[in-house]
């Protein structure tokens, strides 16, 4: 009998494509949307949370959600049994990101005979990621794949590592991944931008991604600023911009005032710990590097947005965003 698996984490449904296995996907949650194809799989989740307000609004819809010891995601249970899933793979790692081990457990709740197996990755690091996509091959019996498909992102990963270790100088980098309260990005982040030729100045691998007081922000003084909100397409961070650019701190930011601030696609690629980490270490050595890499993705994965501070310009080589055409 052939698997019949529910991804209910987008970078999961990578992972299960990348391995060969898109064709055994049958259900998946309202935040799958990638390769091409998956969006017509039946949608298995829903958030509790108002998308549709502002970075404050959705930071207090999920703190009272979370005080009333509730689960921020539902997982649709009648439409998961009629499915008939042999496999399902969730998350540990973040309940507030994405749909939680206990959301799944719940819907699975009462199941009698031919419950699915389960799959719950902890994706916190790079090490950890690689773990996940090797777990997920051996979870539906294509272990050669998922091992090849490991190796293949840590081969390409290394290459852009050698490539951003051609520069002299390693800037130092702020990556800001909530914009209210103002967040740092964690876990596999500070890897990303060792890898891609910086510094990373807030966050530490394999840990959570920390608040981030306007105090520590302006002592550290980075910079590069690559503003990645997590879940945040490229044209939706411009609408909350002004929560930083407002705050009279603002302008006295080096990288402000170097034209180094950059808005990033932390939905598709930062916020997803699967197969395109790879591309998330490619955007952030274009933005790190323009002398050394090519602005392919520019327009598209990553753009300069305005600072908000009267006559800043880009430096001279600083990559300026022009539109790079499908990824």
């Amino acid at each position: 009998m052939s698997a019949r698996v529910v991804s209910l984490l987008p970078s999961a449904t990578e992972i299960v494509a990348g391995i060969g296995a898109a064709d055994r996907l049958v259900g998946r949650s309202h935040e799958c949307d990638f390769p091409a194809g998956v969006e017509r799989l039946p949608v298995l989740t829903r958030s509790k949370v108002r998308k549709e307000g502002g970075s404050a609004e959705i930071h207090r819809d999920v703190e009272a959600i979370l005080e009333r010891s509730l689960g921020v995601y539902h997982v649709d249970a009648e439409l998961l049994r009629r499915l008939g899933p042999t496999h399902v793979v969730t998350q540990v790692q973040c309940d507030v990101c994405a749909v939680s081990l206990a959301d799944v457990e719940s819907a699975l709740a009462g199941w009698v005979g031919g419950a699915p197996a389960l799959l719950a990755l902890a994706p916190f690091d790079l090490e950890s990621v690689m773990r996940d996509v090797r777990a997920v091959g051996r979870f539906l019996d294509r272990e050669r794949e998922g091992d090849a498909l490991a190796a293949r992102m840590a081969r390409e990963l290394e290459a852009i590592r050698r490539a951003a270790q051609q520069p002299a100088r390693r800037p130092t980098v702020g990556c800001i991944e909530w914009l209210a309260p103002l967040m740092a990005a964690g876990n596999w982040m500070p890897e990303l931008v060792e890898i891609a030729g910086g510094t990373d100045l807030f966050g530490r691998p394999g840990e959570h991604s920390p608040w981030l007081e306007w105090d520590r922000l302006l002592a550290a003084d980075p910079e590069v600023l690559v503003i990645i909100p997590c879940g945040f397409p490229i044209g939706r961070i411009g609408r909350d911009l002004h929560l930083l650019t407002r705050d009279p701190r603002w302008a006295s930011l080096r990288a402000v005032a170097g034209g180094r601030v950059y808005a990033a696609d932390g939905n598709q690629f930062f916020n997803r710990p699967g197969p395109r980490i790879v591309e998330s270490a490619r955007i952030l050595a274009e933005i790190l590097h323009p002398e050394a890499f090519a602005p392919d993705r520019a327009g598209s994965a990553w753009k300069r947005v305005g600072t908000g501070a009267a006559g800043t310009r880009p430096p001279r080589g600083s990559g300026s965003p022009r539109h790079a055409g499908p990824r």
